[in-house]
């Protein structure tokens, strides 16, 4: 009752308008414009629930303003211009009886629109559609209905290249009601209009191309067209390089330089164990702003490669540093380590001892230590019992004192130099791992820089 009562209105009003203004127009008994004439005309011969008896083509253009991406959720923002362009049969007029008007501008919830509608909206809040603008009438039936609308549509992220990763979203717009044999759906250009787009801070916008596609359901026998714009973009890895990547970068250059810290330092371990946890931290700042997914970003895999990196170089710390402190109870080392280790791998690696350098004579360097000083009195035969044959009781007692002296000196020179040759092991192995973890980070940073690019 409402509905009739408010067409009664309008319709009563729109015949008021048109017999008093249109018969003075016509009569020229006022000088009056065409356009107010035009539009009681229409309104009072138009309906805007008709149905739809032939085939309507309607115009799809979309210009494209800007745009907000939600990663986590993997929601599309757009910010976008709609034209829609179609016939109307029903609004047309002869332009020469109202002084050659052709164009006039009136509601769009006035006339008949064709209910296209963003299929894959991912809006929760407003699904009211654009809003109500005017829609621009040409006496031939063309309307033009240009609209502002803030769309919301899902979009599959794929952040296996993360942040050197290019997304595809798509923008799939039809009919909800209609079929393809009542209205038609087509491009009104071959692809989104970005002269107007303003530049986004994450995102590079390098397309927006569209495609029709017309898709048969299982329900119905009729087609239903659909046109798809694919925004294509590039995500601008600078932000992140510099604040992700590049820290990271410059903290796994750390791990092998706990290698060159002395072991006696007593910080060897508590440096890889500070490495650790900084990379855990930046570890989790990606974590956050990623969707979950299956497929592991490339900088989280250039994460857990250097944090296992760093779990592995302090794990050998561990060793070497029990290698370093073999005390007197270590068995001697091998034959075999003291020639590949001591012998060859220390000139390889440059480790040497106080006073040695690489230009001293192999024949001045000598042993670890120096001779034991009574090893000289041993060979001329100071400590042979004839030597002291004729002396007095007192005189062998004192000999026999500095024999056990002597045994003394010889046994902890002994121990001496078996830790100081542990401790060379140890220095030549923190040495070569030291080497061998700075080609591996820079290896894993080139490797990262190749799959990026």
């Amino acid at each position: 009752c409402r509905r009739a009562t408010q067409e009664f209105r309008l319709s009563f009003l729109s015949f008021f308008i048109v017999v008093r203004k249109c018969s003075m127009y016509n009569n020229r008994v006022l000088p009056c414009s065409a356009r107010p004439c035009v539009t009681a005309y229409l309104v009072l011969t138009y309906h805007v629930t008709h149905t739809v008896t032939s085939k309507t083509n309607s115009y799809l253009t979309l210009s494209h303003l800007n745009m907000f991406t939600d990663e986590r959720n993997q929601v599309l923002t757009t910010y976008l211009w709609v034209r829609q362009i179609w016939h109307d049969a029903y609004l047309h007029w002869d332009k020469d009886e109202y002084d050659g008007l052709e164009v006039i501008r009136i509601p769009s919830n006035l006339v008949w629109r064709p209910d296209i509608v963003l299929y894959n909206n991912a809006d929760e809040e407003d699904s009211s559609g654009p809003p109500d603008t005017n829609v621009v009438l040409r006496y031939n039936g063309e309307i033009t209905w240009d609209s502002p609308a803030i769309t919301k549509s899902s979009c599959k992220v794929d952040v296996s290249y993360f942040p050197f990763d290019s997304q595809e979203c798509n923008l799939t717009f039809g009919s909800w009601t209609y079929n393809g044999n009542q209205v038609d759906i087509r491009m009104g250009m071959e692809s989104g209009d970005l002269s107007d787009f303003v530049e986004n801070v994450e995102w590079e916008c390098h397309g927006m191309p569209a495609i029709k596609n017309i898709i048969m359901y299982g329900c119905c026998s009729d087609p239903y067209p659909d046109i798809t714009y694919t925004v294509l973009l590039k995500r601008r890895s600078a932000f992140y390089i510099f604040n992700l990547l590049l820290p990271c970068f410059l903290i796994s250059f750390l791990a092998p330089l706990g290698f060159y810290l002395p072991a006696d330092s007593g910080e060897k371990v508590s440096l890889g164990v500070t490495v650790l946890l900084a990379l855990t931290v930046f570890q989790l700042m990606v974590a956050e702003s990623m969707p979950p997914s299956e497929s592991v970003p490339l900088i989280g895999k250039y994460y857990i490669a250097t944090m296992t990196m760093i779990t592995a170089s302090t794990s050998l710390t561990i060793f070497i540093m029990n290698i370093h402190f073999c005390g007197a109870e270590a068995k001697p080392v091998p034959h075999w380590a003291k020639v590949l280790i001591i012998d060859y791998m220390s000139k390889i690696f440059f480790v040497y001892e106080v006073g040695e350098n690489c230009t001293t004579p192999e024949s001045d360097r000598g042993t670890l230590f120096s001779e034991d000083p009574l090893a000289s009195l041993e060979r001329d035969g100071y400590f042979d019992k004839g030597f002291y044959g004729d002396c007095h009781h007192d005189d062998r007692n004192l000999v026999r004192d500095i024999e056990y002296i002597a045994n003394c000196f010889r046994e902890q020179r002994a121990h001496q130099a078996k830790g100081a040759e542990w401790n060379k092991v140890a220095k030549v192995m923190d040495r070569f791992f030291m080497w061998v973890f700075f080609i591996m980070v820079f290896l894993m940073s080139i490797l990262v820089m190749a799959k990026a690019t």
